[in-house]
């Protein structure tokens, strides 16, 4: 048991009242009345899956992010291995990639028989750091996978330089970083491919779903026919063509999105520039309500970039707390606010420990964030009485564990 000092109040780890009554989850759906008829509206229809609602749903999403092309898939997953199979991976190539990320972006090259190499991260923003991939680039290395953690935009610029350089493909992992800009220009508009996530955490949601983006008509004619078995043609085309005959001309995968799907994404993207706007709040609010706290340190947002704020990771200065990281994290839990973790970076996984012979140390500066990181709650439908439930949590096992003065409950 914790014992609670006379500057803070009792935590709720040791039988004190919690901030909340229920757990706010670090992120979720929000799905309103037009959600839902746009999803009965296709029931009633004709088509299900390969209907007019995937064709839609594409276009608009290509306008948005300023892209030529967009194609979706049933996951961001599979929007990944799409990708990778269209930069054209196999057996005895190696991929370039972050471990400050989600398994799935490294999985997506193993997924084609190629090598997932890992380079360090830079500190501020987490996200790749182009130094050190460039200084891993070998006659292998035939893409570059950066991560736009958290939904602040990776340095795409500098890997475009670097992949032209070498003649390397940039999959640009942006599952985080949907209405993100970089350099005044949006998210999917520049990398010769651009993956995106509609999971129901992200700022649009597909219930699962995935998106790829590109400038080139040839990555985009590879990515369709990989979706869907391999096949040049889909079940529509060939309906309005009065035709059955249809070829397989790769071996794909059936990654196709529905129409159910794709007409929730439609109507959710009308909304996506306010629910950007609503997570813009959110992390003003943090940062004015925070920046006055030693034990954190708060995210970092640099100056060429708009950021997406898919997440909200705050690093713990350990130092000067009495607590672990750990202990910390237990103790927003029980004051109900549902803190998270992102991520174990990837080489410490025991696939890719046992598989590459990864170990501890290889990645300082993701190891450390690691060791630091949490996730305070971010999403769109947060209410101003959640994210004040946030700060008075943080505020209170903060006050509790701090080795400096006490963090004031406001």
């Amino acid at each position: 048991m914790h014992q609670a000092t006379l500057t803070d109040e009792a935590l709720a780890i040791d039988g004190g009242e919690p901030v909340r009554d229920t757990l706010l989850p670090y992120g979720r759906q929000s799905i309103d009345e037009d959600d839902i008829q746009s999803v009965v509206n296709v029931l009633r229809s004709d088509w299900l899956t390969t209907g007019p609602k995937v064709g839609e749903f594409e276009e608009a999403f290509a306008a948005y992010v300023g892209a030529k092309y967009a194609i979706s898939f049933t996951s961001g997953t599979a929007a990944l291995h799409g990708a990778a199979f269209a930069a054209g991976l196999g057996p005895g190539d190696e991929a370039l990639t972050s471990p400050m990320t989600f398994a799935a972006t490294a999985n997506c090259v193993l997924y084609q028989g190629a090598t997932p190499v890992f380079a360090d991260i830079s500190a501020d923003t987490l996200n790749l750091d182009p130094q050190k991939a460039t200084a891993l680039i070998t006659q292998r290395t035939r893409a570059i996978l950066p991560v736009d953690y958290a939904g602040h935009p990776a340095q795409i610029d500098a890997f475009l330089e670097i992949a032209d350089r070498h003649e390397l493909i940039v999959i640009e992992d942006a599952c985080h970083a949907l209405g993100a800009q970089y350099r005044q220009r949006r998210t999917g508009s520049f990398a010769h491919m651009t993956v995106f996530s509609f999971h129901p955490v992200k700022h649009l949601t597909t219930g699962e779903g995935g998106m790829v983006t590109t400038n080139r008509p040839d990555l985009a004619e590879t990515l369709r026919r990989f979706r869907n078995h391999g096949i040049s043609s889909d079940a529509r085309q060939r309906q309005s063509q009065g035709q059955w005959h249809y070829e397989m001309v790769l071996l794909g995968f059936n990654y196709r999105l529905t129409d159910l799907a794709c007409a929730l994404g439609l109507s959710q993207l009308k909304k996506l520039e306010a629910n950007l706007s609503r997570r813009h709040e959110i992390a003003a609010r943090y940062a004015s309500e925070f920046r006055d706290l030693s034990p954190i340190t708060l995210p970092v947002t640099r100056e060429d970039v708009t950021h997406a704020w898919h997440l909200y990771p705050i690093q713990l200065n350990l130092e000067k707390l009495s607590a672990t990281r750990a202990e910390v994290f237990r103790a927003l839990r029980a004051e109900n606010i549902g803190v998270n973790v992102h991520y174990i970076p990837v080489h410490l996984h025991p696939y890719y420990r046992d598989r590459f012979g990864h170990r501890a140390g290889e990645f300082p500066m993701a190891e450390n964030a690691y060791d630091r990181l949490i996730s305070l709650p971010m999403f769109h439908g947060m209410s101003d009485r959640d994210v004040e439930d946030v700060v008075k949590a943080v505020r209170k096992v903060l006050a509790h564990f701090s080795n400096e003065l006490p963090c004031p409950i406001r």
